[in-house]
């Protein structure tokens, strides 16, 4: 198993100290987001601060620590309705797959939030979905050229709010180089709380060929609220089964969410010894 940790869940510290903690903690991976995990980083700056020199830099941290970086993380919003914050947000997308490339990520991860407006009932439109497809392919098309994969993550309260959706999209970006980052948890909301076994395995049976990275958490039912509450692996309700055997078999990284410093290393050692 390719276990391994958000690496701003880890003890504070610079790059290095981060990834030293990951790797004393016994993680094989990491989910990079620059501007949580290295200090001084701002997103809106990313196109500049992205260069050739710093992804030299950061790559050898991640070799001296001997920690892969399954996702560099760039989870701003793209389906925006005003063409220039478009532009911009779309710089800041291909400059995070240019640096994926340059330091090996395995993958650049995003969400599908709307830009403005309600999240839930209210972004399910197919006005929202073409809008989110639309601004979404050009950055594909440039995951291509870089030769690098931009992950979705489907999440339901957003405009890919489950495994059907996150299917059809996949078909309407029509790309090797769009993949799945698969949340089993963010897929699950409290309407269909009592389904989470049904719903887990039909993301899997719909999303796992085109799964990158698996994000591993588990859920408390919480009534009268429209999700359940996350908690680290563990310490809610999920039961791992199908999702453990999709990363068996793709040899997929899991990273772990929903973790303190102090309970990530007994989190990873639930999944390497959970049995169904």
């Amino acid at each position: 198993m390719n276990i391994g940790i958000r690496l701003h869940d880890t003890l504070p510290g610079t790059l290095r100290e981060r990834l030293g903690y990951a790797a004393e903690q016994g993680f094989g991976c990491v989910q990079l987001a620059m501007g949580k995990a290295v200090p001084g980083f701002r997103m809106d700056l990313a196109p500049a601060l992205l260069t050739e020199a710093l992804a030299g830099e950061v790559k050898a941290e991640f070799q001296r620590a001997g920690i892969e970086c399954a996702v560099l993380g760039c989870y701003l919003k793209l389906a925006q309705e005003d063409e220039e914050e478009a532009r911009r947000v779309r710089e800041i997308y291909l400059a995070h797959l240019r640096f994926a490339a340059m330091i090996g990520a395995r993958c650049v991860g995003t969400e599908t939030p709307p830009a403005s407006g309600p999240e839930g009932e209210a972004c399910r439109s197919e006005a929202h979905f073409k809008l989110f497809i639309d601004r979404a392919l050009p950055v594909v098309r440039a995951a291509e050229e870089f030769g690098v994969t931009l992950a979705i993550e489907p999440v339901c309260s957003h405009i890919v709010h489950d495994a059907a959706r996150a299917e059809r999209m996949l078909e309407e970006l029509n790309s090797e180089r769009a993949g799945i980052i698969l949340d089993a948890v963010n897929l699950i909301d409290s309407a269909h709380a009592g389904q989470a076994d049904a719903v887990v395995r039909d993301a899997v049976a719909r999303l796992g060929e085109k799964a990158c990275v698996l994000h591993m958490k588990d859920y408390v039912p919480q009534p009268g609220a429209p999700r359940p509450r996350p908690v680290a692996c563990g310490l809610g309700s999920l039961r791992y089964g199908p999702l453990l055997k999709l990363a068996r078999e793709k040899e997929l990284p899991m990273t772990l969410e929903n973790t303190t410093p102090d309970n990530a290393a007994d989190t990873r050692r639930f999944l390497e010894t959970y049995r169904d």
